[in-house]
């Protein structure tokens, strides 16, 4: 959001990530951010519109980002085994990042959109994937890597929005923004 110029606030609602079993990845990162926009609406009616944190036009916006390889959801990784793990599984394969954004105003319906980016890793050798935990940025990232950071070295190509695979896709973002009327550039 910094880098659109919007000032903001950062909730961090307290859900459950569990997926269902049988879930689908879309289905469930769609209900990742509809279930975090739900609890943000629900904490900022608990603080009573009106006070001075709380803005009755504010507008709230959510997003869950997930890597897909497979049919198979990558979470954040637990430790440094799971963490080699996941870039064992990612080395030299294709997988897909998923994001789903929520955003509406306060109190009002919300909408929801869901972007896919195609992101091929290169070939990773064990030193590296074991290595990369040690720089701690794998450690609170979905697929247990950062492409804004160390992990852009392990990126071949990608196909489709790269701030995507950051975790909020600006262009799309921006776009309904817009239908909000809040425009980045005037």
């Amino acid at each position: 959001m910094s880098q659109l110029n919007i000032p903001f606030d950062i909730m961090a609602p307290d859900v459950d990530e569990t997926q269902f079993k049988d879930e689908n990845p879309n289905s469930y990162v769609s209900r990742m951010s509809n279930t975090k926009y739900d609890r943000i609406i629900e904490d900022l009616g608990s603080q009573g519109i009106g006070s001075e944190s709380i803005d009755s036009e504010c507008l709230v916006i959510t997003a869950d980002t997930v890597v897909v390889l497979g049919d198979d959801v990558l979470g954040k990784p637990i430790d440094e085994a799971e963490g080699s793990r996941m870039l064992h599984r990612l080395s030299g394969n294709q997988h897909r990042v998923l994001t789903s954004v929520s955003l509406g105003p306060w109190g009002r319906e919300n909408e929801q959109f869901v972007i896919e980016t195609i992101v091929k890793f290169r070939t990773l050798t064990t030193i590296e994937c074991n290595a990369y935990w040690h720089t701690r940025e794998p450690q609170d990232k979905a697929g247990g890597y950062g492409i804004q950071g160390v992990g852009a070295i392990f990126i071949e190509s990608i196909q489709g929005s790269y701030t995507n695979v950051v975790g909020l896709p600006l262009t799309e973002t921006a776009e309904a923004l817009r239908g909000y009327g809040i425009s980045i550039l005037g």
